[in-house]
Formats: structure tokens, C-alpha cells, sequence
């Protein structure tokens, strides 16, 4: 059972946001999806990825 998602405000320059929903668009991701995609890639790289953390949601509409 998947647990509640966090909503978090995030204040970004535009030309960081500009990028982010290019390159978002670029990997067929909303904005949102894949600034979760880049965080956990981090987390995964510094060896900071919490081991009860879900996977990530695959692209696309959700089926349910």
C-alpha cells in the first residue's frame, strides 16, 4: 500500500526551472516527477538512499 506523498514548496530561479521542465519534457516527465528522479539519483550516488523508500513511480498517467 503506497504511503501519502509529501508536498513540498520549492522556490527556484526560472532559468533552473526553465531547464528542469526542458529537460523533464525532454525525458517525457512532468517537472515534479523528475525533480523527485534527479533528488533520489542523488541520494542513490551519496549513499543516502533510505532502504524503506519506494520505488519510483513509473512515467506515465497512473493506472488506478
Amino acid at each position: 500500500m503506497a504511503r501519502e506523498r509529501k508536498k513540498l514548496l520549492l522556490r527556484l530561479d526560472p532559468a533552473v526551472h526553465d531547464a528542469l521542465a526542458k529537460w523533464a519534457a525532454d525525458e517525457l516527465r512532468s517537472t515534479n516527477a523528475h525533480i523527485e528522479f534527479v533528488l533520489r539519483r542523488a541520494l542513490d550516488d551519496a549513499n543516502r538512499m533510505p532502504k524503506n523508500a519506494e520505488p519510483i513511480r513509473r512515467p506515465g498517467r497512473p493506472t488506478e
